[in-house]
């Protein structure tokens, strides 16, 4: 029995035995058909040759993009609004219709100085005839008595009354020497009383000639009074006739202002106006939109007290955001600030950044580099090499059939190539195509 138990026993070890050998040969012969495939693997790939280039150097700062211009609209009149022709993030061009106020009070009022001014046109015609009519009588009056225009008229200068003068005048003489010849008796006393009744004739002749002149003389001033009634009232009427188109054009800009213009071109950042709303620019804040324009933006850099003197009118910048981290936007230096800061120590620097494609947006944080004027020769491989996993930029350098994986510290980016400040050297091919499916180690076709 003992021995028929040992016999058993030695079976069931056998049989284990058998069991192991078979398990590891199977083991081998996976892991063999493992280490096959992965030997057969190859991934087929783009390379690049990393080359040299001259570059500028440059120093970092940060900075905000601004818009280039920026405005509030408001109105310049009271009213309700019945039209918006605008929502946040509309694209807006010069002088077209923002907001439309009722116009309907102003509308009235040009009907009533369009009604004003062709009753005050009528008084002006009315005026001008009675000044034609006034001045046709003057004219009568100085062809009468040839008085002309601008003469001085004078009633001793009347023709009869100059006339009547001289007569008189050699009557005097006349009855002066009668006289003296009475009183040596060479003549006779009825030649003297025929003398002095001739004076005396003469005189009352006078007396009703100037009469006559006053009367000629207070008709003339009386024509040219009229005339100058009638110019008065002419001057009258046309003060109203002005006045009423004045009343028509403040009518016309009411109904101009009632409706509110994009006075620039942009994009509506804000809006504030809703249709029913009655607005007036006597309140704080009545704005009705606001527009940016964001075609050229203004980066305003913060540039470090000790770098203040690398920054000049002119100089070349280019910057990135971290919403367009593969993106190199570039720009011109426009303007300094006079003075630092105080508290910071940093001077104010504006730049202008064309915006042609609208990515970049006002408000956004961004990194710049402000151009230099050395070049420094720096090692550039396309972008499409580089492989982002977190703040950790790898690229894969292809030697021998296989790529090498290696963390790359980068610098400037130059349209489609970027800076290898550590990691690859000239003239080494580094993968540009699957490099996700790449690893370290791995074969590769190119």
């Amino acid at each position: 029995m003992n021995k028929f138990y040992f016999n058993k026993l030695t079976v069931f070890i056998l049989l284990i035995i058998v069991g192991l050998i078979m398990s590891a040969c199977g083991k081998s012969k996976a892991e063999n058909a493992n280490n096959a495939n992965t030997a057969s693997l190859i991934i087929d790939v783009t390379t690049a040759q990393a080359v040299v280039r001259q570059i500028p150097t440059y120093f970092e700062a940060t900075g905000n993009l601004a818009s280039d211009a920026q405005t509030d609209v408001a109105p310049t009149v009271g009213g309700k609004i019945t039209a918006v022709n605008f929502d946040i993030g509309s694209y807006v061009q010069k002088g077209s219709v923002l907001v439309q106020l009722d116009d309907r009070d102003a509308r009235i009022r040009l009907e009533q100085a369009n009604a004003q001014v062709d009753q005050a046109n009528a008084q002006v015609r009315q005026a001008q005839a009675n000044v034609d009519q006034a001045i046709a009588g003057l004219r009568q009056t100085q062809a009468r008595l040839n008085v002309k225009d601008g003469e001085t008229f004078d009633i001793e200068t009347f023709s009869q009354v100059r006339a009547t003068q001289a007569q008189l005048t050699l009557a005097e003489k006349e009855l002066g020497r009668a006289e003296r010849l009475l009183e040596t008796g060479d003549v006779a006393r009825t030649i003297y009383d025929q003398r002095k009744a001739q004076r005396d004739q003469l005189r009352a002749q006078l007396d009703e000639s100037r009469s006559t002149a006053a009367v000629a003389v207070s008709a003339i001033r009386t024509a040219q009074s009229q005339v100058n009634t009638a110019l008065a009232a002419v001057r009258t009427a046309q003060s109203a006739a002005d006045a009423a188109r004045t009343q028509i054009a403040t009518a016309q800009k009411a109904i101009s202002d009632a409706t509110i213009y994009a006075p620039i071109s942009g994009y509506i950042s804000e809006r504030t106006a809703d249709v029913g709303e009655f607005v007036t620019p006597n309140t704080p804040n009545s704005k009705v939109a606001t527009i940016v324009r964001t075609s050229v933006l203004r980066m305003r850099i913060d540039v470090p007290e000790q770098s203040i003197g690398q920054v000049k009118v002119g100089q070349g910048i280019s910057l990135q955001t971290s919403a367009f981290p593969d993106r190199n936007f570039s720009g011109v230096v426009t303007r300094i600030a006079p003075s630092l800061n105080a508290t910071s120590r940093t001077l104010i620097v504006e730049a202008e950044v064309e915006n042609t494609e609208g990515l970049l947006k006002p408000g956004q944080f961004a990194t710049v580099r402000i151009t230099q004027s050395e070049a420094k020769p720096s090692v550039m491989i396309p972008t499409a090499a580089i492989k982002n996993e977190g703040d950790t930029n790898k690229v894969f350098v292809v030697k021998d059939g296989r790529a090498e994986e290696r963390t790359v510290r980068l610098g400037i980016l130059e349209n489609n190539l970027i800076e290898v400040q550590q990691g690859v050297q000239e003239n080494e091919s580094v993968a540009v195509s699957n490099i996700g499916q790449i690893y370290d180690g791995v074969a590769v076709r190119q």
